[in-house]
């Protein structure tokens, strides 16, 4: 029943779409196009997409002026290994254009939208298909809390039809986050890292030995949260973490000095920024 009446709701809100459009949730022209995304097609075909050069690694977009010069270009935190995952990559720049459509994903649960990214997305992976070859597809979970005060998990409104157009399972219970965000909107970096750092595990029962997996989120802000899972995975025997995300911030500074600094053994801080992006 329910099932049934999730249908009908999709089927007249196309319908609605159609007869009755409304102004773009973007820019507020209005919409001409019969289109289930409440996104002119300009506002879609606007977005940054990220292209080279960029990290082989982490897929951080360099500016011309700072390319690596190297066959591999590395940026400076993955050429000391800083990340567990072993890849990662964005469809386009965290901008404002982007942030409104990801709030839109986020917050109205539009899951057109979803599957909108997913087909950007898939492309992405099939461009590279050897590098990318995974078994399952895994959304990054929410903490049970958040999960129960939304309704649904918006980095599986991305997954689900991400692993329908590869062919891959989906795996939604694989992970989950097993201590809750911080109460406040805003973390600086610092905070931010020190939340999810063992704030995820692999659940009992299930396999995850030798399996390659595409872990997948809405933004990649500081590579934290991407961490974060690929550690719990790889800890339960994971081959490889590979991530993927609709946008990615672009911020000289993607995790704290004094983070980078542990890690490479060096003792030179540097302070860390407030973050005004509460995500990965």
């Amino acid at each position: 029943m329910f099932r049934r009446a999730v249908i009908l709701k999709d089927a007249l809100g196309a319908l609605a779409s159609i007869v009755l459009p409304g102004p773009c949730r973007i820019c507020g022209e209005a919409l001409v196009n019969a289109s289930r995304v409440p996104i002119c097609l300009e506002c879609l075909d606007g977005f940054s997409r990220i292209g080279a050069p960029l990290c082989r690694i982490c897929g951080r977009p360099f500016v011309f002026e700072a390319v690596p010069q190297t066959n591999e270009p590395l940026c400076r935190l993955c050429r000391v290994k800083f990340y567990a995952f072993d890849r990662a990559r964005s469809f386009a720049v965290y901008d404002d254009a982007l942030i409104e459509a990801v709030l839109l994903l986020k917050y109205d649960e539009v899951t057109r939208l979803g599957e909108w990214f997913a087909a950007w997305l898939a492309e992405l992976v099939e461009r590279e298909r050897d590098e990318w070859r995974a078994d399952v597809v895994v959304p990054v979970p929410l903490h049970r809390d958040r999960q129960r005060e939304r309704g649904y998990n918006q980095a599986e409104l991305i997954a689900r039809p991400l692993a329908k157009r590869l062919g891959l399972k989906l795996e939604r219970y694989l992970l989950a986050r097993t201590r809750p965000r911080p109460p406040q909107l805003v973390l600086s970096r610092t905070e931010h890292w020190k939340s999810v750092r063992g704030a995820y595990a692999t659940r009992e029962g299930l396999k995850v030995d030798n399996l390659r997996v595409l872990l997948v989120d809405d933004v990649l802000t500081t590579g934290a949260t991407l961490d974060a899972c690929a550690r719990a995975l790889k800890k339960a025997g994971a081959a490889a973490v590979l991530g993927l995300t609709v946008a990615r911030v672009r911020s000289a500074a993607m995790v704290p000095g004094s983070a980078v600094a542990a890690h490479a053994g060096s003792s030179r801080r540097k302070p860390s920024q407030t973050s005004q992006h509460p995500s990965s």
